[in-house]
């Protein structure tokens, strides 16, 4: 046992995940998590003099569930295995395997929040789906106080220069639930494998991109991405991008129960079994916190 656990844990850290670079990891005591929003306040209105200053409720904003679900795997090393000394090689095979799986296990997890992000049957707290705009998913966000606004451009446009540049100018749109303006700024840029060299040439050249004028890239020199580039290899559509911003409860994964392997031994087939699982659940409270195009 002490020999196959070992082996789980470094086959386990052999491989960088990429999840925790679009998440923010929270940890969780409870069965479900429940993120309510609040709508803020509206801008202040004149008092006339010797009247009584006006005043303001906040409103409850939209709830949004976090339900925790557990996933686990195992695997068995029979007693004939072990009596023909067959365990470690078996033991560490089936060990490696099992903790690929897991890990894999989480990063579609997390991936298949932004696969799904224009998918109507993915809808979060308001109703809409995590990207909404005319561009795709639901038309648009709603705003406890009233009024809409979306997260995506306004027809779907594929990963270029021009496209980032109006993406980071939307954002820096963005307002509250009261149609003030928030500071909201870009911080990553998530893309499939697809899209790794398109958004090296953006992001990376001193000059604008496929062009022979002496223009310099504003991207880069207003260091509009201070997160760099995320490349998830778990995106499935193959042109779809998306903006992290710096909005506070943007996308979470709540960690209930951290990675547990286990063994034991059943006492009639003398089989020893060993098992892994884990419990958290992803998803998004802010939509604020990330823009998306669908790709054309």
């Amino acid at each position: 046992w002490p020999g196959v656990n070992a082996w789980y844990g470094k086959a386990y850290s052999e491989y960088p995940t990429e999840w925790d670079k679009i998440f923010t990891k929270y940890s969780s005591k409870k069965a479900y998590e429940e993120d309510v929003g609040t709508s803020g306040f509206s801008l202040a209105v004149t008092k006339p003099e010797g009247q009584p200053i006006s005043y303001d409720d906040e409103r409850q904003g939209f709830t949004t569930r976090y339900t925790h679900i557990t996933y686990g795997l195992g695997f068995i090393v029979t007693r004939e295995a072990f009596d023909d000394d067959q365990y470690d090689v078996v033991g560490q095979r089936k060990a490696q395997s099992l903790a690929f799986s897991m890990r894999q296990t989480k990063e579609i997890l997390g991936a298949n929040v932004l696969n799904n992000a224009f998918n109507t049957s993915f809808l979060g707290g308001d109703g809409s789906t995590l990207i909404a705009s005319a561009g795709g998913g639901s038309a648009s966000h709603a705003n406890v106080a009233g009024g809409t606004w979306t997260n995506g451009p306004t027809a779907a446009v594929d990963l270029s220069e021009a496209a980032l540049e109006q993406a980071c100018i939307d954002v820096a749109n963005f307002t509250n639930d009261r149609g003030l303006k928030i500071a909201v700024r870009p911080q990553k840029l998530v893309i499939p494998v697809n899209l790794m060299f398109e958004a090296e040439r953006i992001l990376k050249t001193t000059g604008r991109v496929s062009t022979d004028l002496n223009d310099i890239n504003a991207i880069k020199q207003m260091g509009m991405f201070p997160g760099g580039v995320v490349v998830n290899h778990y995106l499935t559509d193959t042109d779809a991008w998306f903006i992290l911003t710096d909005t506070p409860h943007g996308l979470k994964m709540f960690e209930r129960r951290g990675d547990a392997f286990e063994m034991d031994n059943d006492f009639d087939t003398e089989n020893a079994k060993f098992k892994a699982s884990f419990r958290a659940s992803f998803g998004w409270t802010d939509p604020r916190g990330i823009y998306g195009s669908a790709g054309v």
